[in-house]
């Protein structure tokens, strides 16, 4: 079996960079598995309806959005 180093050099140098781009990412979602830490990208993602719907109206509205 061919070791990653191996592997990348088998490519242009051109792609090499995209290849530590891509381990950098997979070495950051794994710490971010392992501290358990909430991803919060989200938060405030529904800001503008705070003022229109309760938190249970909210609840309903997204189910209707959903099409359950």
């Amino acid at each position: 079996m061919q070791t990653l180093k191996e592997l990348v050099e088998q490519l242009p140098p051109e792609l090499h960079k995209e290849v530590i781009d891509f381990v950098k990412s997979l070495i950051e979602r794994q710490t971010i598995k392992r501290k358990d830490k909430p991803r919060l990208h989200w938060r405030g993602a529904l800001r503008e309806l705070r003022d229109k719907y309760t938190s249970i109206e909210l609840q309903h509205r997204i189910l209707q959005w959903w099409g359950d």
